[in-house]
């Protein structure tokens, strides 16, 4: 059974379709991940710093996906700009990008937003947001939510609709698995018969 870390897990929207596997997932917030563990009452449920975990536990996994937290990054920053709201983009992104591609010798996903800068490290491109792996993700239709959409006509809206908003797709979640999946049990067939 494949081992997986789901970091910045939220609501775990990614996870939703996931079958035949181990989960740890890592959430910062205690009330979303008392829900998420509502959700998947079999998962191992971390609360604490996803970045820090990944750095600490990341040998212990087969597969890794990261959805880092994508307010310093999204074009939201050209209009706060505009507003006097200056701030750099939090480099946790390309820290987790750069050490799981040196590093990690299972399959990963890192998940953020289309930046307001350049690319930087060849992204895949999936609907409105970027997918950095270590394996070639073939683009699958997208159904109309396409992953995650911040509506912004509702301020005031609960933890868990904000939380929903910024979900990843979970079919897009179903399909990432499945590929790294497949890869891992390949690699592990190859194996045996060298054997």
């Amino acid at each position: 059974m494949m081992k997986v870390l789901n970091l910045y897990a939220c609501l775990g929207g990614n996870r939703l379709l996931w079958e035949n596997c181990e989960v740890t997932a890592v959430e910062l917030d205690p009330e979303l991940a008392r829900m998420y563990q509502e959700r998947f009452p079999n998962d191992t449920v971390i609360v604490g710093d996803a970045h820090q975990y990944l750095l600490d536990h990341y040998k212990e996994f087969d597969f890794i996906w990261s959805s880092p937290p994508c307010p310093t990054h999204s074009r939201v920053n050209y209009f706060l700009n505009a507003q006097g709201i200056e701030r750099y983009p939090d480099m946790k992104l390309w820290q987790e990008i750069i050490f799981l591609k040196q590093f990690f010798k299972g399959k990963y996903c890192v998940e953020n937003v289309t930046p307001y800068y350049d690319d930087m490290f060849n992204p895949q491109k999936v609907g409105r947001h970027y997918l950095w792996a270590n394996f070639i993700i073939p683009v699958i239709k997208q159904p109309k939510d396409d992953i995650g959409k911040m509506c912004g006509k509702n301020q005031t809206a609960s933890k868990k609709t904000k939380a929903e908003r910024n979900a990843t797709n979970s079919e897009l979640g179903l399909h990432i698995f499945n590929l790294a999946q497949g890869i891992h049990k390949a690699n592990n067939e190859q194996q045996t018969t060298l054997f």
